[in-house]
């Protein structure tokens, strides 16, 4: 999962309203602790070994994580805009917010990678500046890019009228797009077999827990006025009709032309050859794109180049079980 942040008042949520949350679908979930109050822990996957068994109280969330950012950071942050979405969006959305903020400008949306204008608040990794060091540099109007779920957002986020995009994306498309990642993102364990790493994603044993509890937790809130929810399949079908919804959401009139050239600039194509979107200054100890780029398809209905008739019947039955009971629906295809 994920969040990005935008404070359009240059000051901290503690000290007055006017900010943002972007969530989009945050599937990843990178942050297992909750401690005491509002105070939060994020841990990331433990560098190079398995998940730890430990789970955290209340979430059954696996813990298994090594790099640890400062509850007290976090909590200055979280008050700040979010935006965030991993395996489902998340940088496409980033890239989309990014223009949108800054009225279709490309010279500005070449600033720097999009990990560094929309920093991930949960960032930590060897010989990289953390997201929340990123953050501390940036004054104003900030996206940040985040995988929590929505239990573990404070009340006080809340209570400043922060606005939250979520991204959910079919799961058997997050399935196969998560386990291309798990192998090129190398600061993640061996995920095995693909058959190994479909029954850790039903388990919810994989790096940042279960998929389903965090979609319904975020689907869940939908109706709240602050929180726009939207799918990775409806922006692929008519991606200008969604960058006018979320240009909209968060207080922006463009016109037509500037709204068109977003659309051109966000484009799979475009993003996949533009090195400030597709990850390729990330350093290849981080991530290997020799491996598997980091935009790989970008479509609806890969799912099916990968998944078995066997393994498509399990995870079908894994689905109506969690999604029993919720009016949430997913398409699987174009």
């Amino acid at each position: 999962m994920s969040h990005g942040i935008w404070d359009n008042t240059g000051i901290l949520p503690s000290q007055g309203p006017g900010q943002f949350i972007c969530t989009c679908n945050v599937f990843l979930q990178s942050c297992d602790i909750l401690a005491q109050g509002n105070f939060l822990s994020f841990f990331w996957h433990q560098y190079g070994a398995a998940p730890s068994a430990s789970h955290c109280p209340g979430l059954s969330q696996p813990l298994g994580s090594r790099f640890c950012i400062s509850p007290a950071r976090v909590q200055k942050n979280l008050h700040r805009p979010l935006h965030s979405a991993h395996l489902s969006g998340t940088t496409w959305m980033s890239e989309i917010l990014d223009l949108i903020l800054n009225d279709g400008d490309l010279k500005k949306a070449s600033r720097g990678a999009i990990f560094e204008r929309v920093p991930f608040l949960e960032y930590a990794v060897p010989d990289m500046p953390t997201g929340t060091e990123i953050l501390d540099t940036m004054k104003t109007r900030r996206l940040i890019k985040s995988h929590l779920h929505v239990e573990l957002v404070p009340q006080s986020f809340w209570e400043k009228n922060c606005k939250v995009i979520y991204v959910a994306r079919n799961p058997k498309d997050v399935l196969v797009s998560y386990y291309h990642f798990y192998q090129m993102a190398i600061v993640h364990p061996d995920p095995g077999t693909f058959d190994e790493f479909l029954q850790g994603f039903m388990e919810g044993t994989l790096a940042f827990g279960s998929w389903s509890r965090h979609v319904k937790g975020w689907w869940n809130i939908r109706e709240q006025k602050n929180v726009l929810f939207l799918f990775f399949e409806d922006m692929l079908e008519d991606s200008k009709r969604a960058i006018k919804k979320v240009a909209e959401f968060i207080g922006k009139d463009l016109p037509n032309d500037v709204l068109e050239k977003i659309q051109q600039h966000t484009t799979f194509k475009a993003m996949k050859e533009n090195k400030m979107s597709n990850y390729s200054t990330i350093p290849s100890s981080v991530m290997n794109h020799g491996i598997s780029p980091f935009m790989r398809k970008g479509i609806c209905g890969d799912w099916k180049n990968h998944l078995t008739v066997a393994q498509n019947e399990i995870f079908d039955a894994y689905l109506k079980k969690e999604l029993s009971g919720i009016d949430l629906t997913f398409r699987f295809q174009d």
